[in-house]
């Protein structure tokens, strides 16, 4: 029984570990494109804007169904179904403004931080590397607020705002990343 479920932690780990690869891969090239291409094409700029929490969402899903489903994971499917209407509100509030879009995202950054915040607490006994995900969802609910203060601003907000926000959480994703390599690496060679 005990090796089963070693293999069952080592297996689930290991997902978690290319999960984490998988989230940073998709956040540097969308930070890149939103820096680049985003800047000088408003429908590049939307598409890309529509695209990050869909993306969350469906990471979400991936993740909990690799991990025992949606109902052993409230947080995740909680997640889920929050960026699912983020992604809707961003369509709805590009017909208003980049303020209100940003003001979207201020909301979406606090509930999914700390919808991340609470799945990392619960992996913590499990697997490594969840003090970068607690930090990440953390400092996501304060982006969050800061994202609804610049929203009300007089100054038209840019996906550059959201740029740097989703810079660091996948300089996050990549620390986590890293250090279950090390740690797996660490155990190997123990």
């Amino acid at each position: 029984m005990t090796i089963h479920s070693d293999l069952s932690r080592a297996s689930q780990e290991q997902w978690l570990k290319l999960y984490y690869f998988a989230r940073t891969a998709f956040s540097a090239v969308w930070v890149a494109a939103a820096f680049t291409v985003g800047q000088h094409s408003w429908v590049i700029a939307a598409v890309l804007l529509v695209a990050y929490p869909a993306w969350d969402a469906l990471a979400n899903f991936v993740d909990a169904s690799r991990n025992g489903g949606l109902g052993q994971n409230r947080a995740q499917t909680i997640n889920v179904v929050v960026s699912v209407a983020t992604t809707l509100a961003v369509v709805l509030a590009l017909e208003m403004s980049m303020n209100w879009v940003l003001g979207v995202f201020g909301v979406w950054a606090i509930l999914s931080g700390l919808l991340q915040l609470g799945t990392a607490v619960r992996r913590w006994k499990s697997y490594g590397a969840q003090w970068a995900m607690i930090l990440s969802g953390g400092q996501s609910a304060l982006a969050g607020t800061f994202f609804i203060v610049q929203a009300r601003m007089p100054m038209p907000p840019s996906i550059t705002n959201v740029a740097g926000y989703a810079a660091v959480g996948a300089f996050y994703f990549l620390v986590s990343a890293v250090w279950l390599s090390v740690s797996q690496l660490r155990r190997k060679a123990a």
